[in-house]
């Protein structure tokens, strides 16, 4: 189990009140000339386990985030967090660059990063860029005026290693009864979908549990961008749907069976699904500590749906589980999670509000060594 403390959606603060370290004169940052932090680069690590600070940082096409844990037992235990919606790839399926704007707010956000990192004193890190800087033209250009401004060697993930982290951070949410499991993340630029084995699966390497996998050029930003996410109609909404069917039919075909499986469910990461979580819990302020993890059969997922759905643009700004910032993208991820429902029926799926920086995490502690193996549940 992840052991977090509530992470807020849309600002940095610390997740728990554990004290930060000071950071003796003696200890550099590490990476690059200047004090930098390079991508999974290891250091020398002397401290004892629980005293060692791992970090991960995704920099997505909507977000950006960044968490700061230490080993505890068979998982690791959050000390630190950040998240912020910056639309770094807000206009970017149009003009094919980002925008001056968005690498602003983008900048802004990544220093904050930086100072977390150096606080927390931390020796290990990851630090990816996915759909939006894969897609822009001048997506180099600004990775490399981030390592610049901030030292922040930012690695540029492909869409296998989304699909590959996305499920190391989110399997252990999957109900150990199960035969196999489809877990998808529906980003802003992208959607992976990974089919894992579950049952008597008790390695910590995620790739050797992979069945199939998947990702979709298409997320919740790119696709309200095409179709609008102010103005949606029953019309527009089946629109979207379609299109993402059609272009996750090819993987459907490939792992249709996968639904006749026994005890198979789906297993969602992501802004939508734990939007959906919310609501159903009828949350007056997102609460993460209720959603991750939770339940809801088919037919409550119908009813959020249809709830949402029946919002204008104000109601869905001012709900305390979708907020301003999301009202426009709500829709649109729907869509695509509904398209994902059609084309694997399942009578109920798990929320997690975790995945791609878990799953970092997991994968440099388990190459560390510093995780111990847990019983089988």
């Amino acid at each position: 189990m992840i052991e977090t403390a509530p992470e807020p959606r849309d600002e940095g603060l610390p997740s728990t009140s554990e004290p930060r370290p000071a950071r003796p004169a003696s200890v550099a940052s590490f990476g690059i000339p200047g004090g930098g932090f390079a991508p999974c680069l290891r250091s020398v690590e002397t401290r004892p386990v629980h005293q060692r600070r791992y970090a991960a940082l995704d920099l997505g096409t909507n977000n950006c985030r960044l968490l700061v844990a230490r080993p505890e037992g068979g998982a690791f235990r959050v000390v630190d967090a950040f998240s912020r919606i910056v639309r770094l790839g807000e206009g970017v399926s149009r003009s094919g660059a980002l925008s001056a704007a968005a690498m602003e707010r983008t900048m802004e956000a990544l220093h904050i990063c930086r100072r977390k990192m150096d606080d927390r004193n931390v020796t290990r890190a990851r630090l990816v860029a996915t759909e939006a800087c894969r897609a822009a033209a001048n997506g180099p250009e600004f990775l490399a005026r981030v390592q610049k401004e901030t030292g922040l060697v930012l690695e540029l993930l492909d869409r296998s290693g989304e699909a590959l982290f996305a499920a190391a951070g989110c399997a252990v949410l999957a109900d150990s009864q199960a035969s196999s499991i489809m877990l998808f993340d529906i980003g802003g630029g992208s959607t992976e979908l990974v089919w894992l084995s579950v049952r008597n699966c008790d390695d910590l390497d995620i790739r050797s549990r992979i069945r199939a996998w998947t990702s979709l050029p298409l997320g919740v930003v790119t696709l309200a961008e095409r179709y609008g996410g102010v103005e949606v109609n029953a019309a527009t909404f089946e629109a979207m749907v379609e299109e993402t069917s059609a272009m996750l039919a090819p993987f459907a075909r490939e792992a249709g069976e996968a639904s006749a499986e026994p005890g198979f469910h789906l297993l969602g990461t992501s802004g939508t699904v734990t939007t959906l979580g919310g609501i159903f819990l009828n949350l007056e302020r997102y609460d993460r500590r209720r959603v991750d993890g939770l339940w809801m059969r088919k037919g409550d997922v119908d009813r959020v749906l249809e709830q949402i759905a029946a919002m204008d643009f104000e109601t869905r700004a001012g709900n305390g589980c979708i907020g301003r910032e999301r009202a426009d993208l709500v829709l649109a991820g729907c869509a695509i999670f509904e398209a994902i429902r059609r084309a694997f029926p399942a009578p109920r799926v798990r929320i997690g509000d975790r995945g791609l920086r878990e799953g970092m995490l997991m994968e440099m502690m388990r190459e560390d060594g510093v995780l111990r193996r847990l019983p089988p549940r």
